[in-house]
């Protein structure tokens, strides 16, 4: 098991670690030991560092799980750059807003992707590379890079508006990868199948975290659970990380009982696993130690709940993870006694560097931590309610804010409004996010029509299929002569939402 050490280096000493003939990614394009890997690491370094760009220059990525993604969030801080990844499911349209709000002077994609692309979606001042032109004879050796400066910018759909940059330094990356490789006791012969997108923070963290304990990793973009379980089966995977949507997928599937058997580690995050299914996975998979998560963007992951308490307490979100001190917080700004509901508070080295470019939502979530708490400094205040049991164990109770969460996505509901209202089909519109057994939430629209309601939902969802990705899809629309308003004037959320739930 990796050993906790606080001491934050640059992210991009990460490849390498023990053996460096030991193996370190295994693909349908082969395998890469550590010392390949941190030759590949070096050589993309130089590539990106020969571009004329200016250091702390962002570098954005639209990929798939290519070879090249997996070496970015390494290669670009080697190269004195700060990484964006996007994540490769977003259309045009969320691609240009981050581009845009990124100020990258560089997107690394894919032709595909590229002929998506619309004019103007890329900025002038950003030009575009193809993934397969990033070659270099030259190797760029690792950097004296301060832990503290940007590396990474991950961007994150907020409660409101457009999805918000969050900023990781090189600190937060590695503290992040030493504290999950050692509370998962991540081993060098664990092969981790890395399912999640890598523009996700425990997606990117599946790559770190296993490189940082000399374990190897087996990237995947998968198209239906059998691809999973093919997968695991192949490479001889020993970890699985995933969100409950495919648990449920995965659970629907037929195993081969050895292949089962192999598997040795289950993570989940993206959304609370309910009891039913802890138990389900426990009975298919009964030889890998379960690790319920819960995390946020702006403090990377809060707490886990060890292997050895999930049968005995499965509703439960676990105890801070190594690096992490949380508490729950009353609205006076009092701690909440055990049993009592609080905002959970998340303090420590892991708490990102902030919001980019955006100091109003800065302050809504980043302030400095209680006097009570023993890690001082900025604190994120998560806007998540919790219970801490007098058995220090916390539970979750609910989200402060109305982000919906479905299939591991936090989705802006305001981002999805302002797609249904860009075209004409409708005059009003409200999305809300409905409890669902399969994905956690769906999305409702509530909306006044332009016209007949048949014939805009017929248009309006023949539009959002070619702007939103499939995870931004409402599932249904509730048509409404009149919306409902408060005395401010302004659309009645709340009573939608209980109209819409009831």
């Amino acid at each position: 098991m990796i050993p906790l050490d606080p001491v934050p280096r640059p992210i991009d000493h990460l490849p390498g670690r023990g053996d460096p003939t030991a193996l370190a990614i295994a693909d349908r394009g082969g395998t890469l030991d550590f010392a390949g890997l941190e030759r590949a690491v070096g050589e993309m370094a130089a590539f990106l560092a020969g571009q004329g760009l200016a250091p702390g220059d962002r570098v954005a990525s639209w990929l798939s799980k290519t070879r090249a993604a997996c070496l970015l969030p390494l290669a670009a801080p080697r190269a004195g750059l700060v990484h964006v990844p996007i994540n490769p499911l977003l259309k045009h349209a969320q691609v240009a807003h981050i581009l845009a709000d990124s100020g990258a002077a560089l997107l690394i994609t894919q032709p595909a992707r590229a002929a998506t692309l619309a004019p103007g979606d890329v900025p002038p001042s950003c030009r575009q590379i193809l993934d397969e032109a990033l070659i270099s004879t030259d190797v760029r050796r690792p950097s004296s890079a301060d832990p503290q400066a940007l590396a990474a910018i991950l961007y994150t759909s907020g409660s409101t508006g457009r999805p918000k940059g969050v900023m990781l330094s090189h600190a937060n990356l590695w503290l992040g990868a030493v504290s999950v490789a050692h509370y998962l006791r991540i081993m060098p012969d664990d092969r981790t199948l890395c399912v999640l997108p890598f523009s996700f923070d425990y997606g990117q963290n599946q790559l770190l975290s296993s490189w940082a304990a000399g374990a190897s990793v087996i990237p995947l973009d998968y198209l239906t659970p059998r691809d999973v379980m093919k997968a695991i089966d192949r490479f001889g995977a020993t970890t699985l990380a995933g969100v409950p949507p495919l648990w449920a997928q995965l659970l629907e599937v037929v195993w081969p009982a050895a292949t089962a058997h192999a598997v040795k580690r289950l993570t989940n995050s993206g959304g609370a696993l309910t009891v039913r299914m802890v138990r389900a996975l426990r009975e298919r998979f009964p030889a890998a130690d379960l690790y319920p998560m819960y995390g946020i963007t702006e403090a990377f992951r809060s707490t886990y709940l060890d292997p050895a308490l999930v049968d005995d307490h499965p509703e439960s979100m676990g105890r801070a993870i190594p690096f992490a001190e949380v508490m729950a917080v009353r609205a006076d700004g009092h701690r909440a006694a055990p049993g009592e509901p609080g905002e959970l508070v998340h303090a420590g080295p892991l708490v990102s560097m902030g919001y980019w470019r955006d100091e109003a939502r800065m302050a809504e979530r980043f302030r400095p931590a209680p006097d009570y708490f023993t890690m001082q400094g900025t604190a994120v205040f998560s806007g998540d309610q919790v219970i801490e049991g007098k058995d220090g164990l916390f539970r979750f109770v609910g989200r402060e804010d109305e982000m919906i969460k479905s299939a591991g996505n936090r989705i802006s509901p305001t981002e999805i409004e302002e797609v249904v209202l860009a075209g004409a089909e409708v005059a009003e519109a409200v999305a809300i996010g409905v409890a669902d057994d399969r994905l956690g939430q769906v999305i409702h629209v509530v909306a006044r029509a332009n016209g007949p309601a048949a014939i805009a939902e017929q248009a309006l969802r023949a539009r959002l299929r070619r702007d939103l990705p499939n995870f931004m899809q409402p599932a249904h629309y509730h048509w409404r002569d009149a919306l409902p308003r408060n005395a401010n004037g302004k659309l009645d959320r709340a009573l939608l939402k209980r109209e819409t739930m009831a």
